[in-house]
């Protein structure tokens, strides 16, 4: 149950003295002081607990009227006419979504004892000073107006960001198809532009196409960029072989006869067996 003031009547008070009462409830529930905090809030906070405001529609707690006709005032009489002279203190601001704000509004609640006692709190008994009809005691001294409003701009909001989401999904898959489309356009007009290998008409790979593209200041690196790498292989060893110098006859292991007025070659004399030089290796 939320915080609630309840004033008995017990119809002996006229509407102008009832009237007087709810303006010092009213002062009341304006006055302020420090909290433990050092933080100014008001004075009612500060020693009950309620819901956390919210930004626009802060209104003070709820005053229940309880009249037990016992007394010679009849409360049908008096009700209406205190409705009117306190109109200042319970009457909120009309919004435009349909229903009202009570900011620093004093809630007035009226109730007869006898229906109370039949009814109880869940029972169409509460008459909220401003409205056309009795309610259960929790939608009499809440908003409930305000509550389907918000409920209302929640749903909304909700069904504009699926919407939004789904807008995005919908770009993003757009966006994700034109870019496959533009990637297989340029797949193949790179494939278009891959070279082929001059030597045995294959495609070059792209690490082959790279190395043929490779250059030093302007200058090729590859020594064939036209070839794949195998005839590459192929043809870097066939240049090896033709630029190798032949061997002069005297390195080939063969016997040549000598040119016709060369002297004959001194023979080199063998070391005798048995000499200094065999003992010391010995």
């Amino acid at each position: 149950m939320p915080l609630l003031f309840i004033e008995v009547d017990n119809c002996h008070e006229t509407a102008e003295e009832l009237k007087a009462k709810l303006e010092k409830y009213a002062r009341f529930f304006r006055r302020r002081m420090k909290d433990t905090d050092g933080k100014e809030r008001p004075m009612w906070r500060t020693r009950w607990t309620a819901p956390a405001d919210r930004y626009g529609d802060v209104p003070h707690p709820p005053v229940l009227l309880v009249f037990n006709h016992i007394g010679a005032r009849n409360p049908n009489r008096t009700i209406p006419r205190l409705q009117e002279l306190t109109r200042h203190l319970w009457q909120g601001e009309w919004q435009r979504e349909g229903h009202h704000l009570y900011d620093g509004k004093v809630p007035i609640v009226a109730v007869g004892l006898r229906n109370l006692r039949a009814h109880g709190p869940t029972g169409p008994v509460f008459f909220r000073f401003g409205r056309d009809r009795p309610q259960p005691l929790l939608e009499a001294i809440g908003n409930p107006r305000r509550e389907a409003a918000d409920a209302r701009e929640a749903e909304e909001w909700r069904v504009r960001q699926e919407e939004y989401q789904a807008q995005l999904r919908k770009a993003a898959q757009e966006q994700a198809a034109k870019k496959a489309v533009e990637a297989t356009r340029e797949a193949a007009q790179r494939e278009a532009r891959r070279p082929a290998c001059a030597g045995c008409g294959s495609r070059f790979t792209d690490e082959r196409w790279e190395a043929a593209e490779e250059t030093d200041w302007g200058r090729p690196v590859d020594t064939h960029p036209t070839l794949c790498d195998t005839c590459k292989h192929v043809a870097v060893a066939a240049d090896q072989q033709e630029q190798a110098e032949p061997l002069p006859d005297w390195a080939d292991g063969r016997t040549h006869a000598l040119p016709e007025g060369s002297p004959e070659p001194r023979q080199v004399p063998k070391p005798k067996s048995g000499g200094w030089f065999s003992r010391l290796r010995s």
